[in-house]
């Protein structure tokens, strides 16, 4: 399987880089092909060819149906990130959130 790429949005891209960081260590430290990024939602739309999943902040929640309108055309999976896994930075739950995702469609 190829490299799952898995892109963090939040509104500056400040938490969710913080985010990304601790899913990349995890993922390294596991071995896992997994790539993670962090973007401010207004980047988004620039790399939606080049990622697999799309996880927003909770903050975002509102705005879930217009992401998921967008991804669809690159066949890109949307999803809320929970937000005790983003108060608590749990890079972890990003890797198994995003690897769930992915099995599921």
């Amino acid at each position: 399987m190829a490299t799952l790429k898995v892109m963090l949005c939040c509104g500056a891209g400040m938490s969710s880089g913080f985010l990304a960081s601790n899913a990349r260590k995890y993922a390294k430290k596991n071995k896992l092909d997994v790539s993670v990024e962090a973007r401010s939602h207004a980047e988004v739309n620039e790399y939606m060819n080049s990622i697999d999943v799309l996880l927003l902040g909770p903050h975002y929640a509102g705005e879930l149906e217009n992401f998921r309108n967008k991804a669809a055309a690159y066949n890109v999976v949307v999803d809320i990130i929970p937000e005790k896994m983003y108060a608590s930075l749990d890079g972890a739950g990003i890797i198994d959130l995003a690897n769930s995702l992915v099995k599921d469609r």
